[in-house]
This record gives structure tokens, sequence and C-alpha cells, in this order.
């Protein structure tokens, strides 16, 4: 009787601590599932140069765009060059792109992503001359400049040429400096709208619902399945910041639509937790047909007075059915899990999956959407 005690006192943390996981396996917090209004990032892109490659640049020839963007740069700089016959590998012309975060400060860096746009073979060795980055609006957010890091090759040989990923694409790390702040004063707001990365209406109430239960007001309404609308009280001390801040760690279960994502290209089949299948019988055969030729040859006999020598073809055809497809009988109400393993247990391919997935549902015995890439 003490053995068994013991043995149940060892067990019932374990089994707290698994239920507890378990528990905590199927939430997630607001903030992973949710984006806040106007706190977004900003795409930004310029055109430049890149200078100091031994021999790979653009020719000057072929990319012209090249060579007048050189001769501005150079008569910037008081050198004066036009009209000159240039022939020089050693400079590219690139499109840089970069990403400004929300909320950034003037005189932060951020990296910078530079591609060739000319006929370049590799930007490796090169250095970005000063670039503005615009945004859409047309003004300059910041100014990009820096060696370029390359993490591809090519290595060209007389007869065989080497390339490892892509040496005419680099990243310049902290190579930009935020000149302009985007203007966006979040702790003045008295609403914010909370959008939803995956719309769905029971998530979106379930996210109010929370909201309401732990401030003990009324201050979270779903509008709709995509965005749950935030507001401060009026009672509330805090910054519309700080009531983002007590909400955001907030635990949810979301909630989604049974899908079943097919990518036919690739034979990749992605079916969601409550993808449920209704009573149907399932049978996969497969078809191999095989044909082999053998042609022979057919001579004269020896010392025959006519004859020639001829090709005969032979053609041998095999057809495989299949002898051990089966009909299987899926039962209503099934899981993934069993689903899965019920084609498995059939030997079925995922090309063949895709096509018995979609045979049910034009059956109506699959109760999801189905998405095809």
């Amino acid at each position: 009787m003490r053995l068994t005690l013991i043995i149940l006192l060892a067990i019932l943390p374990a089994l707290s601590l698994f239920t507890a996981n378990d528990a905590q396996a199927r939430t997630t917090r607001i903030k992973d599932i949710v984006d806040f209004e106007g706190v977004r990032d900003n795409q930004l892109v310029g055109y430049g140069l890149v200078v100091g490659l031994n021999g790979t640049g653009d020719s000057l020839n072929n990319s012209p765009f090249t060579e007048e963007s050189l001769i501005s740069m150079l008569e910037r700089l008081g050198v004066s060059t036009r009209g000159q016959n240039m022939n020089t590998g050693n400079v590219a012309a690139v499109i840089v792109t970069a990403t400004l975060p929300p909320f950034t400060n003037q005189g932060a860096d951020i990296d910078v992503n530079v591609s060739a746009l000319g006929d370049s073979d590799s930007l490796r060795g090169g250095t970005l001359l000063v670039t503005p980055l615009l945004a859409a609006d047309g003004e300059v957010y910041a100014v990009a400049q820096g060696p370029v890091i390359i993490s591809g090759f090519t290595v060209e040989g007389d007869a065989a040429t080497v390339t490892q990923n892509i040496p005419t694409a680099g990243r310049v790390p902290g190579g930009a400096i935020v000149e302009r702040e985007i203007d966006f004063e979040l702790a003045d707001l008295q609403e914010i709208r909370l959008a939803l990365r995956n719309p769905d209406f029971t998530t979106a109430r379930r996210i109010a619902a929370a909201i309401n239960g732990s401030t003990d007001k009324s201050v979270a309404n779903a509008e709709n399945a995509a965005s749950v609308v935030l507001r401060r009280p009026k009672s509330y001390k805090g910054t519309i910041v700080d009531l983002i801040t007590d909400i955001e760690q907030l635990p949810i279960t979301p909630d989604q639509v049974a899908r079943v994502v097919i990518d036919e290209r690739s034979g990749v089949i992605v079916m969601g937790a409550d993808v449920r299948i209704s009573n149907v019988a399932i049978a996969q055969q497969n078809l191999t047909v095989k044909i082999v030729e053998t042609p022979q040859v057919s001579q004269p006999s020896p010392f025959a007075q006519q004859g020639e020598t001829q090709v005969v073809p032979r053609t041998n055809i095999e057809i495989n059915t299949g002898p051990n497809a089966k009909l299987a009988v899926v039962e209503t109400g099934v899981t993934l899990q069993d689903l899965v393993t019920g084609l498995n247990s059939l030997g079925v391919s995922p090309r063949d999956t895709i096509s018995i997935l979609q045979a049910i549902k034009a059956a109506g015995a699959l109760q999801a959407d189905i998405e095809t890439l």
C-alpha cells in the first residue's frame, strides 16, 4: 500500500505537468496572431552603383544606364568624362532595397539588399556608393553605403563553370542610415484596430472576450472576422501603448476553417487538424504499361543467290493493373490521423493522395475546403 502511494505521488506531478503543457500548446498569445493597425514596415528602394569589382562588373556597351550613371557621378565629383570612350569592368548598376521597421528613429542603421541590374557576373569585393532610398511617397527616408557581402561565387575554366548561390545579389548589414522618421503618434490614439493574420469570426470573438475579461470592462469589440477594435477607457490611467502591453500576452485558442492545401507541382499536401471525412469507400489502383523494343536482324542464307539483310521489329507489351489494389471504407467523422493512416495502409503516394482527396471532395464526403496552389 505504501509503495502504491509513493508511485501515485511520483506520477501526479508528471501528469499535472503534461496537462499544463498540453493546454499551453493549444493556445497562443494575442500578439502572435494579430497585427496592430499603424504598426507596420515600410518598403524602401533606390538605384546605385557598386565599384571596386575585379573585372566582373557591367559591360558599358551593353548597359548604357551604367555608363550614364558613372558619368553623372564623376561630374558631381568634379571629373569630366562626357564624350570620352569609357571601358571599365569594375562598376555595376544595382537596385538597393530595404525595410524600414516601425518607429525607427532618425540615425538608426538598417540592413539593405543589393541586386545587380545589368550584365555583371559578380558583386564580390564591391562597395556600394551613397544611394538614397525612397518610399512610395517619393521621399528619401534612408541613405545606404558600404561594402557588399556576397555568399555566392563563380569559378570558370576553359571547359567548365561552377556557380554557387547567387553571386549577383548581396547584402550590406547596417548599410543604411535612417534620415527621416515616419510620423505616427501611437500613444495619442484613443482606439486601435487589431488585424487578424488569419481572419476568423470565432477567433475574433475569443480575442474580444479575453480582453474584456482581463480588464473587467468592455474595451474590445469584434468588428468582423478580420479585425477587433480596442478602445482605451476613460478610467484607464495609461496610454493605448500601456493597454496593448497589458493584453498582448493573453492566451487565445485560435480557430480556423478546415482546409486542405495542395501544391500539385511539388506534390505537397497540408491538411488542417479539423478536416473530417464522411462515410466513403476508396479504391486506388495503379496502371503500368511497359513497352520493350528488341529488334532482330534477318539475314539471307550463306551462298544464297538472292536476299538482303533486314531489321525485323519485335515489340513486347506488358500491362500491370496492380493486383494488390484494395477497396477500403473510411468511416464517418474520422480524424486527420485516421485518414492519413488509412491512405498509408493502402500504399498511396502523395501524388495519388491528391487525386483521392479531390475525388472525395467531388463526392461531397470531404468536410473541408481544398485550396490548390
